[in-house]
């Protein structure tokens, strides 16, 4: 979501080129990103995705570009009603430049449209061959549960993939329900803030470093006794393998048997620290270390 926000169309084209040379290929991005922003309208992130994609033939090919719907765009512009989907789809498509979108996703729940509804709409999608896979964010387990039964009794596409807000620091909900459920019915999981907004990096230590980026005024919430006992044992295992604390609690995600942690860098520099985080491998105890001071 930094794209086209913290992270101008230069150094975004940069980015994404080196994260494809360096082998990897899954890009999230929604259409929502980044309306947060005073004057910006939302669409942001896929404009730029879709203009560094274009530029590049060939690209469908190595990339796999995974896009949201259903937060506010406009008055009367949200949520997963039967009308809302193609249309926000078209939109995305025309951002991103391409004819299909491989995993597309409900940011949230949508509890004033039926689940049928919902899920009729996406199935359209898919055997329109617009959509390669659907996948849900921000769902709960009881409702995500409800929408694979209901896509089975009716024969619909169902849920891939599941994008929950999932990291060392922020376990409780996900282990406790919704990681048993993607596990038993085979979805991947796709987790956000897998660095917690850049806390489980490190850089934000104590309040003086809250100004370091437009994310540090979150950090305060985190930065209690169990936070502060989360990055000295994140600091005591990346000082064993010789790694930085950023690798290690991407590495401890992998470890938990996540699909694919996403995670954000506005510049080279961050991207090529967090990319080797895919080959490091941690022992059990480092593991039970971390699991001890995050628990």
């Amino acid at each position: 979501n930094v794209f086209g926000w913290t992270a101008d169309e230069a150094p975004s084209f940069a980015l994404l080129a080196a994260f494809v040379e360096a082998g990897f290929n899954f890009i999230d991005t929604a259409a929502a990103y980044s309306r947060w922003v005073p004057g910006h309208r939302g669409g942001e992130s896929e404009i730029v995705i879709g203009r560094w994609h274009r530029a590049r033939p060939g690209m469908s090919d190595r990339v796999v570009i995974a896009s949201k719907l259903g937060l506010e765009m406009a008055p009367g512009e949200k949520g997963l009603a039967r009308d809302y989907l193609p249309r926000a789809l078209e939109r995305s498509l025309e951002r991103l430049q391409t004819d299909y979108v491989d995993l597309y996703q409900a940011h949230r729940d949508d509890p004033d449209t039926p689940l049928p509804e919902t899920l009729e709409a996406f199935d359209a999608l898919v055997k329109s061959g617009k959509v390669r896979a659907i996948g849900a964010s921000n769902y709960s387990a009881g409702r995500l549960a409800e929408a694979l039964e209901t896509s089975r009794d009716l024969g619909l596409a169902r849920f891939e993939r599941l994008q929950p807000h999932y990291n060392l620091q922020a376990r409780a909900a996900f282990e406790a329900d919704l990681g048993p459920l993607c596990a038993a019915e085979g979805l991947g999981v796709i987790p956000y803030y897998a660095l917690a907004s850049g806390f489980l990096t490190g850089k934000y230590r104590s309040p003086a470093d809250f100004g370091k980026s437009p994310r540090g005024r979150g950090m305060a919430a985190m930065l209690d006794a169990r936070g502060l006992g989360i990055l000295a044992a994140l600091d005591a295992v990346a000082a064993e393998l010789g790694a930085t604390p950023a690798q290690v609690a991407l590495a401890w995600l992998l470890a938990r048997g996540v699909t694919a942690p996403i995670a954000s860098a506005t510049s080279l520099a961050q991207l090529g620290e967090i990319l080797p985080a895919a080959q490091l491998r941690l022992e059990p105890a480092q593991r039970a270390a971390l699991e001890r001071a995050s628990g």
